[in-house]
């Protein structure tokens, strides 16, 4: 096991539950799946707290598919286009990049990507918000400058901006 995997086995579980989805599922509030198909059965899902959230985010066949969970989750997301709440990375990195380049950051760091992830967020608006759309689409033109916007924010409050976009001078980092 690699050491960050490792160090992720240490610390995310606090219980130190043992064995499979279906049998650590009871009374959580959310299940992330980030592993393979049909790894957890939809029934388990029912064991779950009140208004589960479920991230089946293998692509393209998820850890428990949406039409079977359905009867047992509040939300519902997944990697997948052809259903409500897709959750993929596109949604970050033309943004993010965008917004370190912008910044002249000399890295991304981890204020950029949380910066990203409120900027990702900040697209739906409340009116818009359901079960159904927790996050923007993949098509939806308006993360990409918002996320960019959110980055430079935050490299700018953080002293990570060596360019700044408002003049289009550069500046000397003390670093």
């Amino acid at each position: 096991m690699s050491g960050t995997k490792k160090w992720f086995s240490e610390n995310s579980n606090p219980e130190h539950l043992l064995g499979t989805p279906d049998d650590v599922i009871e009374g959580m509030d959310v299940f992330v799946g980030l592993s393979g198909p049909g790894i957890i059965q939809p029934e388990s899902l029912g064991k779950m707290n009140r208004d589960p959230i479920v991230f089946a985010m293998s692509n393209p066949d998820p850890e428990v598919s949406p039409e079977e969970a359905a009867k047992y989750v509040r939300i519902m997301a997944t990697g997948r286009s052809d259903y409500p709440n897709q959750i993929n990375n596109v949604l970050a990195f033309p943004g993010i990049f965008r917004g370190a380049l912008d910044a002249g950051a000399p890295q991304i760091t981890e204020e950029m990507k949380m910066a990203a992830a409120r900027g990702i967020a900040s697209v739906v608006s409340d009116d818009d918000l359901s079960e159904d759309y927790i996050i923007p689409s993949v098509f939806d033109r308006d993360v990409a400058p918002m996320v960019a916007e959110a980055v430079v924010r935050e490299a700018k409050r953080a002293g990570d901006a060596r360019f700044s976009v408002d003049t289009g001078a550069f500046a000397t980092l003390g670093r």
